[in-house]
Order: C-alpha cells, then sequence, then structure tokens
C-alpha cells in the first residue's frame, strides 16, 4: 500500500477520551502496578488514589486515532519508537473528559527494508479547556521505506558510562499485555500468537506504554514517592520489543537536582535495552 503523504501536516480530531477511576486503575495494573497484591497501590485503589502520569500517554495511542490517522502503512510491521511526553497541568480529577487533537507533522524515510518514521504531535485538553499534556510520539513501519523522503533528524539522550545512581528490578507478569490492551490498544501482535510470528515475533509483544509505566512508577518511587503529579516530562527511544516473563531493570542516572537520565534492560541479559536514551524532569 502506498503511503498517503498529503496527510502530512494535517491536524485530526478532535478525538474525545471519558474517563473514571476504573479506567485509571486498569492502566496502572496494565503498567505492573500492584502485580504483588500491595505495591503502588495508590494508582489502583481509589482511596487517596493518584493518577499514573503515563497516562497522558494513552490519548494518542488508543485505536481510534491510529485508524483515523492510518496514512498506509502495513499494519502488522508497525512498532511504537518512541515517545516525549510533556506535562503542563498533573491530572487530579479520577473523572473527567479528555479532548485530544493530533498533527501528522512528518513521515520520514529510514530506508528500503528499514522503514518508515511517523511523527505525531498530540495536544490534550480537559473538560474546561486547560491543556494538560502535550505528547510527540513516533511510530516505526518497517515494511514501508524506501520511497526517498527525508531523513529523520537525530535526537539521542546522553546515557553516562558510569554505574547508575538507582535500580529498580521487576518481573513482567505473563499476562501483562492481556491487561493492558483493555486500555483500548488491540493490536492483534499484542496477543495472537499466531501473527505475531507471521510478523517475525517469537510471541505477542508487550505495549510500549505499559513497558514506559513500569519506568514511570519506578522512577516515582525511587525520586519523590508518594507525588507523581511532580512529574512534568517524560521522554524515551523504544529499541526493542519486550516480551511478557522477562525480568527488566530500571536504571537512572542524577542528571541535576529535577532530573534523570534513565534505561530501562534485561536483568538477565544487561545488553538488551528495551528503552534508552531517555529522560525524566520533574518539579
Amino acid at each position: 500500500m502506498a503511503l498517503k503523504l498529503d496527510m502530512v501536516g494535517k491536524w485530526y480530531g478532535p478525538f474525545e477520551r471519558e474517563y473514571d477511576f476504573r479506567e485509571l486503575s486498569i492502566f496502572a495494573l496494565g503498567c505492573g502496578a500492584g502485580a504483588d497484591g500491595k505495591s503502588d497501590l495508590e494508582y489502583v485503589y481509589e482511596k487517596d488514589m493518584k493518577v499514573l502520569p503515563m497516562f497522558a500517554a494513552m490519548p494518542i495511542v488508543d485505536s481510534e486515532v491510529t485508524k483515523t490517522i492510518d496514512y498506509g502503512f502495513e499494519w502488522g510491521g508497525s512498532l511504537h519508537w518512541g515517545f516525549d511526553l510533556q506535562i503542563h497541568e498533573p491530572m487530579t480529577a479520577l473523572s473527567g473528559k479528555l479532548t485530544t487533537k493530533v498533527l501528522l507533522k512528518a513521515l520520514y524515510d529510514r530506508g528500503e527494508g528499514r522503514g518508515c518514521l511517523a511523527q505525531h504531535i498530540g495536544e490534550t485538553f480537559d473538560e474546561n479547556g486547560t491543556k494538560l499534556f502535550t505528547n510527540e510520539s513516533w511510530d516505526c513501519a518497517l515494511y514501508d521505506g524506501g520511497w526517498g523522503g527525508e531523513k529523520a533528524p537525530s535526537d539521542i539522550v546522553e546515557i553516562p558510562e558510569r554505574e547508575p545512581d538507582f535500580e529498580v528490578t521487576e518481573q513482567v507478569p505473563l499476562n501483562q499485555a492481556l491487561i493492558y490492551r483493555l486500555n483500548g490498544d488491540f493490536h492483534p501482535q499484542h496477543i495472537d500468537w499466531e501473527y505475531a510470528q507471521k510478523f517475525d515475533h517469537p510471541k505477542p509483544n508487550l505495549h510500549a506504554v505499559s513497558t514506559a509505566g513500569f519506568a514511570c512508577r519506578h522512577i516515582i518511587k525511587t525520586l519523590f514517592p508518594g507525588e507523581p503529579e511532580r512529574l512534568t516530562r517524560f521522554k524515551t527511544r523504544i529499541t526493542r520489543s519486550l516480551y511478557p516473563g522477562c525480568t527488566i531493570k530500571t536504571q537512572m542516572w542524577k542528571w541535576d537536582d529535577n532530573s534523570i537520565h534513565f534505561r530501562v534492560i534485561d536483568a538477565d541479559n544487561p545488553e538488551t535495552a528495551y528503552l534508552n536514551y531517555a529522560l525524566a524532569e520533574w518539579k
């Protein structure tokens, strides 16, 4: 299928998403909260509940947005490449409606056999018209490169060569993708074994936002526990597909008083990084 290059530069939406404490809880469960029955219950228990900030990624990655902004890519080869989430105002209401408009800013050519990079910019507002967050989201369509388009700009966050200042280790449950998909990302590569293997995955993989949600919990718990509303930025590249059942380790390096650089690696194979070139900032 030919790419629809005329879609670039246009805004889509508005996309509306109603939520309540149940949806917030399901999202947090999809990011591993409470997997041991006792950790991070503030994200899943309506008593004194807090919103896991990664929920801000949801309005731009759900199925309605993806189907609306279908620029002609091969669905089976699509992977989340990265995102830069900037939180202008923290989500504190446990119910409400979010409205999001999305710009397809660019399609970049990685070359034949390497795919296309799509850059989206999503702006999300609450019911009062207050802009809550901006999400720069990148997707890679593995089978759609080589049309002679512009190359993507380089954008790498430095990861120090010294030992990390903090580390958090956690096992990803085998059913993690089955839980996370209830948030509205129903791509079959996350549940259908035959489909996943058709596109060169040994088994269904985990949604990238779920992996990032694990890291988000780890960072908050380590640097500003109990205060997720302090997070103002979360940026990362997704560098490898993660398959549930593995044990991950979030490694963090202090950059200044209110920021870290981090990555998420396989605890048993440290050379394997699932998220890399990442940073988080807070106030």
